[in-house]
């Protein structure tokens, strides 16, 4: 008996080699059209991967769009730092450039005085609220700076030094408001004519030069008003701006010269102290 279910199995077995020889033969053979079971699996299979695979490529797609969301931030970020980079480099550039315009001119300047002796310094300080009336250098007593010595820029006359220490000036602009602030002048016209600068138009931002004789030389637009030397404190030769209008006063006995200034009083920030090489006793014009 046991003999017999031994020699069973061993047919069985030979006859499942048999058929899964003649399955993958069958299999393998060139064919138009597979079988229905083999469609049925195949069909079975296909929709399974297609289940899976669409949230499979729905989720990689999710992380990589994160992947991509954040290497775009990072640059981003990179580019934003380096704009604001390149903002800053160009904010030093242009006001490089413009320290070195001021210096050329100031230069040029300085090579054309002569009978006074400049001094370069830079402006420290400057007060909000009163920004058209002082401002603070950083040369003082120790770089020979005394009171009421002339303050000019690159383009012209600007004020006047009122107080010193060892290292820094106050200066007083001519646009301030204070009436004694005033400075002996001349309007360069056909017959030279004399007077003074005692105020300023805010308005019109202009210098006012009052008490003008009406019968002195003809005064027109655009003739140059140099400092006249005459008052003391300030060196004759100046530049201080243009004539740009001419009216009458209040009674019509006078004319009131409007001049324009060469000088910027809101923006600049060298500026040169000039000391007359010899100074008059009359200082009343120009206090």
């Amino acid at each position: 008996m046991p003999h017999f279910f031994l020699n069973k199995r061993l047919i069985i077995l030979l006859i499942g080699i048999i058929i899964l020889v003649s399955l993958i033969g069958f299999s393998l053979r060139d064919r138009d059209n597979i079988s229905r079971p083999e469609q049925f699996v195949k069909d079975v299979v296909g929709f399974g991967q297609s289940l899976v695979a669409k949230p499979a490529h729905k989720i990689a797609g999710f992380f990589e769009g994160f992947e991509e969301l954040q290497n775009t931030y990072k640059e981003n970020k990179k580019l934003k730092a380096r704009l604001e980079e390149v903002a800053r480099l160009e904010k030093e550039m242009t006001e490089l450039k413009k320290d070195n315009a001021e210096l050329r001119e100031a230069l040029g300047k300085k090579e054309s005085l002569r009978d006074f002796t400049p001094i370069q310094a830079t402006v420290i300080g400057r007060t909000p609220d009163r920004w058209f009336e002082k401002i603070v250098i950083d040369k003082g007593a120790k770089s020979g700076i005394k009171p009421d010595m002339a303050v000019i820029t690159s383009k012209g006359l600007v004020g006047k030094v009122v107080s010193t220490s060892e290292m820094t000036s106050t200066i007083e602009l001519l646009s301030s408001d204070n009436t004694k602030n005033r400075v002996s002048a001349l309007i360069q016209a056909k017959g030279s004519v004399h007077g003074l600068i005692d105020g300023y138009d805010k308005e019109k931002k202009m210098l006012i030069m009052k008490d003008l004789p009406i019968d002195e030389a003809q005064i027109e637009k655009g003739q140059n008003v140099i400092t006249s030397g005459l008052g003391g404190i300030f060196p004759k030769g100046l530049e201080i701006g243009t004539v740009e209008e001419v009216t009458l006063d209040q009674y019509g006995l006078s004319q009131i010269a409007y001049i324009k200034p060469f000088a910027e009083f809101y923006d600049f920030e060298h500026v040169m102290v000039v000391a007359r090489s010899m100074q008059s006793g009359d200082k009343e014009e120009d206090e």
